[in-house]
């Protein structure tokens, strides 16, 4: 048998394996979750007895809270992650935030919605970080890129069944809904396999989930902060420009009515192709750091002609949703480069914490956009803010390290 033939083989059995199958169905259900308060927003605040002109302010808080629920359980996963093993993680946070998902469908106030959001947060926040790390692991180092892409190209696109959801049904059963498929994917995951690389270390005394490990050299915690900051344009755009469609919609004078509901879909579907493409294309060009650069070019694209959208008609509007959501669409290759620049014992803390540091950055980013938006309006706000994020981002990713060969199998120490 031809030996690129036994290659290929070998290759699809890789990426059909279980790890990859049970991390991109979890994080499948996890985006559903996390996406669909962005969608029934307007709708569950009028029902609980929010005044229409508070509707964006109280979304904004209760946005905020599942972000600070996201950033506090970044940090309790991933350093269970590297104490107690990936596969834990994956049991214990989609059961809490199946648990609080269904909790949401219950709420009839504003206190008690952000209570559970907030929790419903933390679980949330454990899902990505464990299951990209498992992949990694157990993967060929030359497939571990596209098995990121299958899990971030499946599990987007969660975002748009929570949306066919939410117009399918009433926005307490699309919280259970999402409840009662975590609770499903719990039971299948029983019998998943640990991570060998984990196994090899599990037992013996070196220093496993030690947070500060990131800060005690000077290299390593700018390493880590490179690898935070360059996915801030993709908060900020989903953040921001998604979720608040409707009211920069008005602002924009754009005919028709925008929901935020199918400005999440399209921008998700648009996502869809930009994780599938990011990731085949990191595989095909063999680098990461040369398609965060294009993603990054794209981004800077996408945030500008947003505001260019004055008088265009709503399905316009909506087809470029979906362009932005192609141009921030880096977010596999974004998590995988955080995971691969650091050893075995820290891995799945930085792989927690970073994704849910950008999720926590939308705090400060919608403090500074309401802010501005204060005195310069919502278009210039947005822009402004807009524009500070892909800064950043240029910055962060200067010298930021190419991680495509790199053996995985070491410690930090």
């Amino acid at each position: 048998m031809d030996s690129k033939y036994i290659e290929r083989v070998s290759f699809s059995r890789d990426i059909l394996s279980v790890p990859v199958i049970v991390a991109a169905l979890g994080y499948f259900v996890d985006i559903y979750d996390l996406i669909l308060f962005g969608i029934v927003r307007v709708q569950s605040l009028k029902a609980i007895g929010v005044q229409a002109s508070e509707i964006l302010n109280q979304g904004i808080f209760l946005f905020n809270m599942q972000m600070a629920g996201m950033l506090l359980g970044g940090f309790l996963w991933g350093i269970l992650g590297d104490k107690k093993g990936r596969v834990k993680i994956l049991f214990g946070s989609i059961f809490l935030y199946s648990v609080s998902n269904i909790a949401n469908g219950f709420v009839d106030s504003i206190e008690g919605y952000a209570l559970w959001r907030f929790v419903a947060g933390i679980g949330l926040a454990g899902e990505l970080g464990a299951g990209v790390t498992l992949v990694l692991e157990n993967l060929p180092r030359g497939a571990r890129g596209y098995g990121t892409m299958i899990v971030a190209t499946v599990g987007v696109s969660g975002a748009i069944l929570a949306n066919y959801i939410a117009k399918a049904f009433h926005w307490r059963m699309a919280y259970f809904i999402g409840g009662g498929l975590g609770m499903a994917l719990l039971i299948m995951r029983i019998g998943v396999y640990e991570s060998g690389m984990y196994k090899h270390i599990e037992s013996s005394d070196i220093s496993k989930g030690n947070f500060l490990i990131l800060f005690n050299d000077k290299r390593r915690f700018f390493k880590y902060m490179k690898s935070i900051l360059i996915g801030l344009p993709i908060w900020f755009c989903v953040g921001i420009l998604i979720i608040l469609s409707p009211e920069f919609a008005r602002a924009m004078n754009v005919s028709g009515t925008v929901s935020a509901g199918e400005a999440v879909m399209y921008c998700y579907m648009g996502l869809v192709l930009g994780d599938f493409g990011s990731g085949f294309l990191s595989q095909y060009l063999r680098s990461r750091r040369k398609v965060v650069l294009l993603f990054l070019i794209l981004s800077s694209v996408a945030i500008m002609g947003y505001f260019t959208l004055g008088g265009v008609s709503s399905a316009l509007f909506y087809t470029f949703c979906g362009f932005i959501g192609f141009a921030v669409g880096y977010w596999a290759i974004f998590i995988t480069i955080a995971a691969e620049q650091f050893g075995t014992n820290i891995r799945a803390t930085v792989a927690s914490t970073v994704p849910n540091f950008i999720r926590g950055m939308v705090i400060p980013i919608t403090s500074a956009f309401q802010f501005a938006r204060k005195y310069i309006g919502i278009l210039n706000a947005g822009a402004v803010v807009g524009i500070l994020c892909m800064m950043i981002a240029f910055y962060a990713y200067y010298r930021l390290e190419e991680t495509f060969d790199k053996d995985l199998d070491y410690v930090e120490r």
